[in-house]
């Protein structure tokens, strides 16, 4: 079997059967390991269809399984580019719902204040007393203004089907990463989960190492030159959203300047390598993310597919600048296996 040496955490896009939902696995993984279920919010944006605004932030029901030191087991929250095997129409799970805001900045200041267990009645009302309002009830959804009638945020049913997407997140993974992920994805299967048309799994490795211009500079190298070669070796998902390949601008850049002006050439998280942490003072999460990897729900084989990933990291480590692909080349040219 494969094996990793890197701490990683992974990301992994499961489907709950029709009639389930991310809180049952939830429930179930604690009850397994005799640990605990926090609710919580998960923060993600979409495009806005009102005139003007151009993308809605929301919170949606997240689940933290906690050991009885408060560290985390894992979390299971939305994944909003889950879509295709869902209903188009009809109610959500009963008495969930997701908290809509068109700033950042309000939207965290509404999660500080909002309490994830209350219902959809009351859980924007600590917020409308920070703005000495009173929320409104609208119809089916709960809305604050402040005093001049500027909307702060908007609590509404969730739609068809939201409740069935399940990203699992898991902590750094030190050792035995396949039997760690095992622990997850077996209770998964038994109630019924399967991997979505859109799903992708996600690796986080520390960002630190790829500070280095160098590495950087590799980095940039092996997920804009090799595409190809990595899409085709990795078996990455066609269908999988919110891919991209760099922005020609920053593979230009790693060639001219040691001075990683990575910022102004358009990077975005949503590529197939998420760099934006590396190029920040105050990264969210330090990590540099692989987005590649197709949906899966066993763990020997994302593990084997990230240990092709983490021998191509190891080889950004060197400073040697990666080569361009050569007609025909594949990874293991760049690895210099021999077959």
């Amino acid at each position: 079997m494969d094996e990793l040496s890197l701490r990683t955490g992974f990301e992994i896009e499961l489907l709950a059967p029709a009639g389930s939902d991310r809180q049952v696995l939830a429930d179930e993984l604690a009850a397994r390991r005799g640990v605990q279920v926090r609710r919580s919010f998960h923060t993600d944006s979409e495009p806005s269809v009102v005139p003007g605004v151009g993308v809605f932030r929301h919170l949606s029901p997240a689940f933290d399984v906690v050991d009885a030191d408060g560290r985390p087991v894992a979390r299971l929250v939305d994944d909003i580019t889950i879509e295709a095997d869902l209903p188009l129409r009809g109610p959500g799970r009963q008495g969930w719902y997701r908290v809509l805001c068109d700033d950042a900045r309000l939207l965290r200041l509404v999660e500080r204040h909002a309490d994830p267990d209350a219902p959809l009645s009351t859980v924007l009302d600590p917020v409308a007393e920070l703005f000495g309002v009173r929320a409104e009830v609208v119809g089916r959804a709960v809305r604050v203004d402040d005093a001049r009638g500027a909307t702060v945020a908007v609590a509404m049913p969730l739609p068809a089907g939201r409740e069935r997407p399940c990203e699992i997140i898991t902590p750094p993974i030190e050792t035995d990463h396949a039997a760690a992920l095992e622990r997850l994805l077996v209770p998964a299967r038994e109630l019924g989960f399967t991997v979505p048309q859109e799903a992708a799994v996600h690796l986080h490795v520390d960002g630190a190492p790829f500070r280095r211009p160098e590495a950087f500079a590799n980095a940039v190298r092996l997920f804009g030159h090799w595409r190809h070669q990595l899409w085709a070796a990795l078996d990455t998902n066609p269908a999988c959203r919110r891919l991209a390949p760099l922005p020609d601008a920053l593979l230009d850049l790693v060639e001219t300047s040691d001075d990683a002006r990575a910022q102004a050439t358009g990077l975005t998280k949503y590529a197939d390598v998420n760099l934006t942490q590396l190029v920040t003072a105050t990264p969210l999460r330090d990590t540099l993310e692989v987005r590649i990897l197709p949906g899966a729900i066993d763990g020997p084989s994302i593990v084997r597919r990230a240990a092709l990933v983490e021998a191509l990291l190891a080889r950004c480590l060197d400073p040697s600048p990666l080569p361009r692909p050569d007609e025909g080349a594949t990874l293991d040219d760049l690895l210099g296996v021999r077959r």
